[in-house]
């Protein structure tokens, strides 16, 4: 079983690139700079409502993207040699743009609520700290896991596999978790994947 982040691994950071056509900076911040992800919502959902920004304003950014360059390829390569699920924080009123260009993985992650006036009033977990429990589900139903992400949110759930890779990670996590080797690029995060599902 191959578990994999989506921001930063498969597609751009949405918040960042939201945070860019707005101007404002406040947004920039992910996962790879607040490691606390409730503090991070709530500040985000505080920066929107100051703003009066909701749901239909970041869709119509996400309507803009695209999965990475090379995503597409790589994960198509890996479900026809392993299962493959997406573990991720963001929501799947955000990811499903996204999750048709990469051709309907697997994906679990979060829900939204949203106001009738497209306000979005609150988030809700699917579970505390899933990434990792879903890698430990796995393990208990005896697959062999292999999990990649790239930031602070990701080390539990790589530390729950049988292998962890950090993917294209800031250096400051790369600095706080040595534990895990690096991969910069999708040749070397499958070379990574395959030898971590061979030696597990």
């Amino acid at each position: 079983m191959v578990c994999l982040d989506l921001e930063g691994v498969l597609v751009p950071e949405i918040w960042i690139a939201f945070a860019e056509l707005t101007g404002i900076e406040e947004l920039r911040a992910t996962t790879r700079d607040v490691p606390d992800y409730d503090e991070l919502m709530r500040l985000r959902l505080d920066v929107l409502r100051r703003h009066g920004l909701g749901l239909p304003d970041i869709e119509a950014v996400i309507a803009g993207m695209a999965p990475l360059e090379g995503a597409r390829a790589f994960l198509d390569e890996l479900r026809a040699e392993y299962q493959v699920v997406i573990l991720s924080d963001t929501f799947y009123e955000f990811a499903r743009p996204l999750m048709r260009q990469l051709g309907w993985p697997t994906l679990f992650c979060h829900e939204l609520e949203v106001a009738d006036d497209g306000r979005i009033s609150d988030y809700r977990l699917r579970l505390s700290d899933h990434k990792r429990k879903s890698v430990e589900a796995f393990r208990a139903l005896n697959f062999r896991t292999v999990a990649a992400g790239d930031s602070y949110n990701d080390t539990t759930m790589l530390g729950a596999a049988h292998a962890g890779i950090l993917f294209r990670a800031p250096q400051k996590v790369i600095d706080e978790f040595p534990q895990f080797p690096v991969a910069a690029d999708y040749e070397e995060l499958g070379e990574g994947i395959r030898r971590g599902l061979q030696t597990a």
